[in-house]
């Protein structure tokens, strides 16, 4: 008899609540492995090579939205579209290029290190309602309303509208995955986009005639050296992209690497006594159970990668999650180890389209870690995964019970 092929199923449960068994199998066999209609990468090595080259294109997905969007409507996708046509992660050069200069600066080191003591005052005031009631979830209290509250604040929205935002966000985010939508799922999401766009819209426009010391005021006078400027639509559907990135991705961040420092005390221990591991703790969460699991490339030339011919046309899986637990590049990669090296994790990705939020994802993690390490937690009962994302590994529930301060 012979052994059965392995095979990549992402809509299996086990591989919901723990796909790195599987990846490591396709890396150890199969590393370029073909399944449902796409070729999947799960080696550091080729993932990396993938994204740093330009000739793979990132602009699948709204193509998919405006496919799928006819086929199950009969119309065409119109706005939501333009969205994610108009968005930094879905655009090739030169109009990536274009945008990526416009917006680099208002994301700087600088900006965000700016943010660090707005990021700690949310994070205390959330956990207050933690430490008088001696628990909490993770999730609901802590990792899901710090990114939402945070960006708000960073893009000055009136408070009527950072009340919608959190609900908004959650149902664009399904445009990341069209395939998994229906035709009820298309109409909601487009109202949606019509109204946050409309309301961020009136947001633009007020900033133009008032700046301030705020995102949006900081896109709005960003200028080439020809002089070129973003367009109001481009920023509003830049200002939607950066909650619809950012939000779900910050929020498993913090999920995940507190799940993994209480499955090891130990880790969280040495954490306590040595606030200076905050950083790499978030680091090395970022790398063991990355928020962002996978993600599409499309070959624009034929190319051959790992003896297989990759195609004009084809699509290609790149699991970053997989790469991120390579042997090869990371020494014991299914230990949890807050204190090793993890130089060449691609969790944010890699190469042009390298996450542009993705030092504030990891400023508001490292904020996050640092007040919850300050608490004696345990495990209130058993976590509970997102099952609405195949793309995005995180957390629905995290409950934790707050045994006192360390």
């Amino acid at each position: 008899m012979t052994e059965a092929r392995v095979r990549f199923n992402p809509f299996d449960a086990g591989f919901r609540r723990d796909p790195y068994p599987l990846y490591r199998q396709l890396r150890e066999t199969e590393p370029v492995h073909r399944a449902l209609g796409t070729w999947v990468l799960t080696r550091h090595a080729d993932v990396r090579a993938v994204l740093r080259d330009r000739t793979f294109s990132a602009g699948l997905i709204p193509r998919l939205v405006a496919e799928h969007a006819g086929r199950l409507t009969g119309s065409v996708a119109g706005r939501i579209e333009r969205l994610g046509r108009g968005s930094l992660v879905f655009t090739d050069n030169p109009d990536h290029a274009r945008l990526r200069g416009l917006v680099n600066r208002a994301f700087s080191a600088q900006a965000v290190a700016r943010l660090r003591p707005l990021v700690h005052r949310t994070a205390d005031e959330l956990l207050g309602r933690a430490r008088v009631d001696g628990g909490m979830d993770v999730i609901a209290g802590l990792a899901a309303p710090l990114p939402v509250a945070v960006l708000g604040e960073w893009m000055g929205l009136p408070a009527q509208l950072r009340a919608h935002v959190a609900a908004w966000t959650h149902d664009i985010r399904f445009l990341l995955e069209p395939g998994l939508m229906t035709a009820d799922d298309y109409g909601r999401v487009g109202e949606v986009v019509e109204t946050f766009v409309a309301a961020l819209t009136e947001v633009v426009r007020d900033r133009a005639r008032r700046p301030g010391d705020d995102l949006v005021s900081a896109l709005l006078a960003a200028r080439t050296a020809g002089g070129d400027r973003l367009g109001e639509e481009e920023l509003v559907f830049l200002c939607v992209m950066c909650f619809v990135a950012g939000n779900e991705t910050t929020k498993s961040l913090i999920g995940n690497g507190v799940l993994a420092l209480l499955r090891h005390p130990e880790q969280a221990a040495a954490l306590a006594g040595r606030p200076d591991l905050v950083p790499g703790a978030v680091a090395e969460a970022l790398r063991y159970d990355s928020p962002l699991q996978l993600t599409k490339r499309v070959a624009t030339r034929d190319v051959e990668l790992g003896g297989h011919r990759i195609a004009e046309g084809d699509q290609v899986l790149l699991c970053l999650g997989a790469a991120n637990r390579d042997p090869a590049v990371f020494p014991r990669p299914d230990v949890f180890d807050i204190t090793r090296d993890t130089g060449g994790h691609l969790a944010f990705g890699h190469g042009m389209h390298g996450c542009l939020g993705g030092l504030l994802a990891q400023t508001q993690a490292e904020v996050a870690v640092a007040h919850l390490s300050r608490l004696d937690l345990e495990p209130a009962g058993d976590p509970e995964w997102q099952d609405h994302s195949f793309i995005v590994r995180g957390l629905k529930a995290l409950p934790v019970i707050v045994r006192g301060t360390r």
